[in-house]
C-alpha cells in the first residue's frame, strides 16, 4: 500500500485547519476520501493524547469557559425515537477553556449539554491548573454545581449573564444572531474582579472554531457524520491553534506565550506525532523441500 509522504500529510493537514471539506481536499490533492479520513483520525488522535499529557501544572490567573454548537448525522429534530440523548446523534456541544491572558486553550470536550458533560470538563480543567484562578462563565446553571465539585472554595467565580432581544423578521431571526441587550456581572464563589469578568475572548474562539472547521460551518453539508470525527478534528484544530500558528495579537503562539512550547510547530511536526509502527520481525528463513 502507497504511504503518504510527510509533505502530503502536512499538505491535507494544511488544508484542515483552513476550513477546507474533506471532498475539496481529496480533489486539491488528488487522494481519496478515505485516506483523508484516516489521516484526520490518526493524527487527531495523537494530539489528543499530545495535549492531554503536556497541558499541565498551568500557572493561569485567568479562565473563561463556554460551548458551542454543532451536529452529527442530522439536526437533533430528525434524531430517530431509539437514538434520542445518545451522543453522536443531534445537538453536539464542544466546551472550551481559554486563558485569556496567554490564548492558550486549557481544556476542550466533545459531548452533550448537560450536568454530565460539565461536571467532567471542569473537573478536567481544574486538574490542568497550578494555582487559584479566577473562573468567568456563563448563566447556564450546571456550571455552579461542577465548579463547587472541582474547585472547592479554592476559585473566583464570576458569571456573565447575557440579555439578547427579538427581532419581528423571521429571516432575521433565523439566521442572524438576535440584538444584544444587557448584560449582568455575578459572584458566585470567592472574590472575583468585576473588571475582569468576561467572555469576550473564549465567545471569540468560537468565531475561530467555525471559521477554521468545516463541519461548524451553518447551513452546510460538510457536517461530521461519527462524532469521533467530530472530536478529532476539534483535536487537530487546538493543536495547530496552541501551537502552530501565532497569534496576531501575542506575536507568538500561545503554547509559547504560556511556556509550554519554546517555538512554532510545523505543520509537519504534528503530522509527526503519528507513532510510525515498528516493522514486524521477519522469522528465519525455512527452505521449503518438495519430495
Amino acid at each position: 500500500m502507497n504511504k503518504l509522504s510527510i509533505k502530503k500529510r502536512a499538505q491535507i493537514l494544511g488544508l484542515l485547519v483552513e476550513g477546507n471539506s474533506m471532498r475539496a481536499i481529496t480533489r486539491l490533492v488528488g487522494c481519496s476520501i478515505n485516506t483523508v479520513t484516516k489521516l484526520l483520525v490518526d493524527v487527531g488522535e495523537a494530539c489528543l493524547e499530545y495535549q492531554d499529557r503536556t497541558l499541565r501544572d498551568l500557572p493561569c490567573k485567568r479562565m473563561q469557559c463556554d460551548e458551542i454548537w454543532a451536529f452529527c448525522g442530522m439536526k437533533e429534530k430528525n434524531v430517530p425515537e431509539e437514538h434520542k440523548g445518545e451522543p453522536g446523534y443531534g445537538d453536539v456541544y464542544t466546551w472550551t477553556a481559554l486563558d485569556p491572558d496567554t490564548k492558550l486553550i486549557v481544556s476542550f470536550l466533545v459531548g452533550k449539554r448537560d450536568n454530565e458533560y460539565a461536571e467532567a470538563f471542569i473537573a478536567d480543567v481544574a486538574s490542568r491548573l497550578r494555582d487559584r484562578v479566577q473562573l468567568t462563565t456563563d448563566g447556564y446553571k450546571p456550571y455552579r454545581d461542577a465548579v463547587d465539585k472541582a474547585f472547592g472554595r479554592n476559585i473566583d467565580y464570576g458569571v456573565l449573564m447575557k440579555t439578547y432581544g427579538h427581532t419581528d423578521k423571521e429571516g432575521q431571526r433565523r439566521y442572524s444572531p438576535a440584538p444584544f441587550a444587557s448584560a449582568e456581572k455575578k459572584r458566585i464563589m470567592g472574590a472575583p474582579d468585576f473588571d475582569q469578568l468576561s467572555t469576550s475572548h473564549v465567545e471569540r474562539q468560537n468565531l475561530t472554531m467555525r471559521m477554521s472547521m468545516r463541519r461548524f460551518t451553518r447551513l452546510t453539508n460538510g457536517f461530521s457524520k461519527k462524532i469521533q470525527n467530530l472530536e478529532y478534528a476539534v483535536a487537530l484544530h487546538f493543536m495547530y491553534y496552541n501551537f502552530g500558528r501565532i497569534h496576531k495579537t501575542l506575536r507568538v503562539t500561545p503554547a509559547m506565550e504560556a511556556g509550554v512550547s519554546d517555538h512554532v510547530w510545523t505543520l509537519e511536526e504534528i503530522a509527526g506525532l503519528v507513532q510510525e509502527p515498528e516493522p514486524k520481525k521477519r522469522g528465519p528463513y525455512k527452505k521449503c523441500i518438495s519430495n
